[in-house]
């Protein structure tokens, strides 16, 4: 840690949002995406952060109860076009509470995706899977900053890698599904976190045995799955929760957040939330 004397110092939002523009950048964010500061004062003085996927009423309930300073999502509160922040709306309601309580809100969504060490390493590296880079690699950024990863790996089936989904995810209704032969023999695998389905076009490029998203709707599946292309079946799909696998990175990134500040000397509390905003609650087995 910096020697201040003895002295832990309170950062200020505008510092806090400077760091955290170093280690994810905000000029790694894509062109149509909403990342930054949406709300705050960036003179304030900040003593706690709390990290979560979704800026959702019950994210907010918890940053309140928790005293949260700053709450850091990774999907933007204002991502669409609003023409109204009243409070009787649903994005002026949470603006409104966020001001009201004190608490700035900063996104960072597909700049921390495409970072390194960011969401879809996060997710590669629980399958034992080394990166060799991006599906798309970011324009004016370094090699290996983009969005998705792949790799290759030792044999396995799609099976096993679902089955290790399984386990290292937090449990979801959706549970983890598989389009393609579950006992297939794979080796390279690509990932995409959160929604990737308009990817199929660089899963191919790098000629991914598997690929392993959120999200995935009937016609890009079934398309994706239409062998003409290739003759060989591929690529396999596993499709996983998007909260579930987007909230792999939380930890890590809170760890280095709250490391860096550490040794700049703040007094800084990071933490991760411990809400579901997974939006299904139920799934209802259906008779063949």
């Amino acid at each position: 840690m910096v020697d201040y004397g003895g002295v832990m110092v309170e950062p200020t939002l505008a510092q806090v949002r400077a760091l955290i523009d170093e280690l994810w950048p905000e000029a790694y964010a894509e062109a149509w995406d909403s990342v930054g500061l949406t709300a705050g004062d960036p003179t304030e003085r900040v003593t706690s952060v709390l990290l979560a996927v979704d800026p959702v009423d019950d994210v907010i309930a918890e940053a309140e109860e928790t005293g949260a300073d700053v709450l850091l999502t990774h999907h933007p509160l204002l991502l669409r076009g609003i023409t109204s922040v009243a409070s009787d709306t649903l994005k002026g309601g949470q603006l409104t509470r966020l001001v009201r309580a004190g608490i700035a809100h900063i996104a960072a969504h597909t700049n921390a995706d495409s970072q390194l060490g960011g969401v879809s390493d996060a997710l590669i590296e629980t399958l034992g899977v080394p990166v060799e880079g991006p599906l798309v690699q970011t324009a004016g950024a370094p090699d290996g900053v983009g969005i998705g990863r792949w790799g290759d790996r030792e044999p396995t089936t799609v099976r096993a890698l679902a089955e290790t989904l399984a386990k290292v995810l937090p449990a979801t209704v959706t549970g983890v599904r598989i389009a393609g032969d579950p006992d297939a023999e794979v080796r390279r695998v690509a990932v995409c976190g959160g929604a990737g389905d308009g990817l199929f076009d660089s899963v191919r490029e790098v000629g991914a045995d598997v690929y392993i998203t959120s999200d995935l709707r009937h016609h890009p599946a079934t398309e994706a799955r239409d062998t003409a292309h290739r003759g060989a079946g591929l690529p396999h799909l596993i499709d996983i929760s998007h909260w579930a696998a987007e909230s792999l990175w939380l930890d890590r990134a809170a760890e280095l957040l709250g490391e860096v500040a550490a040794q700049r000397g703040w007094n800084l509390r990071v933490r991760v939330s411990t809400r579901r905003t997974d939006a299904w609650t139920l799934r209802i087995a259906q008779e063949d």
